[in-house]
């Protein structure tokens, strides 16, 4: 089955536009949407997934991606632009990424561990983020160009919110992996905008229509 289709390509976008949107909650708020955070890093240790939704543990998981990629779709000016430059500095980073062999075999091993630490203390445990926290600065972060995260300073000078975000980045870069394993490119998000506002559309709707089954 391929997964090069305008779905798994609106999936993997919105993944990254749920870690930018994060991170800049994370920046300026200090704090940010659990249930969308778990899902993010919990996408880091999907390792053996057979389908790019279940990366996210499910459609829900990225709910929070859809609707503000829907957003950043849907004028021609871009409503906020510090995402949109958080999201295309990580699908740059992605490509050097993607280059270094060497690099990518040590953030997969140091992600084994993460995933083993994770089904001892949770996914979301202080440890657990740390440690993805670590694996982007010392790998992803040491490439150019480095990403600047700005925000509240009141909120950047804690630890646990600077984990939080480099997590969250590493995260990005997990769906800019993803983005292009499906087939996506620059040329393609400029030429098939319309179709992936469609395809936000149907998503959303099929999620809406989940959660009033749910309630009825």
């Amino acid at each position: 089955m391929s997964f090069k289709t305008i779905t798994y390509q609106t999936i993997a976008l919105a993944g990254i536009t749920q870690a930018t949107y994060l991170v800049q909650q994370l920046a300026t708020q200090g704090e940010a949407d659990k249930e969308a955070m778990q899902a993010s890093l919990g996408s880091l240790l999907a390792l053996e997934v057979d389908n790019p939704v279940d990366i996210y543990g499910g459609l829900p998981g990225i709910k929070l991606g859809l609707e503000q990629l829907q957003m950043q779709l849907k004028t021609p000016s871009v409503p906020n632009p510090e995402i949109a430059r958080y999201a295309a500095s990580l699908v740059f980073l992605e490509t050097n990424f993607s280059e270094n062999q060497m690099m990518q075999k040590n953030v997969h091993d140091k992600l084994k561990i993460a995933l083993a630490q994770s089904e001892h203390f949770g996914k979301m445990h202080e440890n657990v983020i740390a440690n993805l926290a670590d694996i982007y600065h010392s790998t992803i972060s040491t490439m150019n160009p480095r990403i600047m995260v700005n925000g509240d300073q009141a909120f950047l000078s804690k630890s646990e919110v600077i984990n939080k975000i480099r997590a969250l980045l590493l995260s990005g870069i997990r769906s800019a992996m993803l983005w292009k394993q499906c087939g996506g490119s620059r040329w393609r998000f400029i030429f098939f905008r319309q179709k992936m506002r469609t395809e936000i559309e149907f998503l959303l709707s099929e999620l809406d229509a989940k959660n009033t089954a749910k309630i009825g």
